[in-house]
């Protein structure tokens, strides 16, 4: 694993950060876009965070931890899901972060997740965060 060979992705959404920042830390919400994932957590950084739900007929259970938590502004996450394959050790985990920027009623919203094996597994990252932001922004246009 690099922790330099980072997928990022970003959107634009028509919808005011608070919005949108809401969408990204309400479990109902989340649900709604992020595949049907069911997820769990305070929000406080140093808390877990955990991920529960079924992808390609598999149930999962994916954890990790908030790092950053600032609202409206900045979720900063670790993640380990044991789809991967690997063992759950510290070197198997991906930090993932999403940052906000508004622009009136239009926030910006970029996300990167580093930790990645190669090139493949970037592409692999970046596809799947790019479904999840699209159907965050068609969840949010609605």
């Amino acid at each position: 694993m690099d922790k330099n060979l980072i997928a990022r992705t970003s959107i634009n959404i028509n919808a005011p950060s608070g919005k949108v920042w809401n969408a990204l830390v309400n479990p109902e919400a989340i649900k709604q876009y992020m595949f049907g994932t069911i997820v769990v957590s305070d929000w406080y950084e140093g808390s877990p965070i955990v991920w529960k739900g079924e992808w390609q007929g598999k149930p999962y259970e994916d954890k990790g931890v908030i790092l950053q938590f600032k609202p409206g502004q900045i979720i900063q996450y670790s993640h380990f899901s044991p789809l991967s394959g690997l063992p759950d050790k510290s070197e198997n985990y991906h930090t993932v972060t999403i940052e906000l920027s508004a622009d009136g009623n239009q926030t910006h919203v970029s996300l990167g997740q580093d930790n990645n094996a190669n090139e493949e597994e970037v592409a692999h990252s970046k596809k799947n965060w790019g479904m999840m932001l699209s159907a965050l922004k068609k969840f949010l246009d609605q």
